[in-house]
């Protein structure tokens, strides 16, 4: 499994499909920080902060997956506080990946993990990925002058 794979399977790994409440409802914009960690088999880490502005809100939650991988989840809840997630992505060369989170969610943090499966030259690799979300502030930092 490659170290994309957790940025994109969680890295605000909510992706692609139908949502029980709005937008407006599931995360407030702003500036956002995630933790991605591949837990197993082979442990990583990544860290990402990002800005969400009011227009970005639906994209952020909706919008594609990451540049390597493309994902859909037929099974799809983000209600209650609660996240369950069952699909699969498929990377640009064609590796599919399935993919079972559940985790939950406030408007200012939210939190996934997922167990993930593919294959590797005909070998079965499982793993473990999570993502741990927070919402770090009102305002984003001025871009940084090129």
């Amino acid at each position: 499994m490659k170290r994309p794979l957790v940025a994109g399977l969680l890295g605000l790994s909510i992706a692609a499909g139908p949502l029980s409440a709005s937008a407006a409802e599931l995360i407030q914009p702003g500036y956002w920080e995630s933790t991605n960690r591949m837990l197993s088999p082979i442990p990583a880490k990544s860290v990402e902060r990002r800005c969400i502005t009011p227009a970005d809100v639906a994209k952020f939650l909706m919008g594609p997956s990451n540049r390597h991988y493309a994902c859909t989840y037929p099974t799809r809840s983000f209600e209650g506080g609660k996240i369950l997630l069952k699909g699969s992505c498929v990377s640009k060369k064609g590796r599919r990946v399935q993919v079972e989170g559940q985790g939950s969610y406030s408007q200012t943090s939210f939190s996934l993990t997922a167990q993930v499966a593919t294959e590797f030259s005909g070998i079965p690799i499982a793993g473990k990925v999570r993502t741990e979300a927070k919402r770090i502030g009102d305002a984003c930092p001025a871009p940084a002058a090129s």
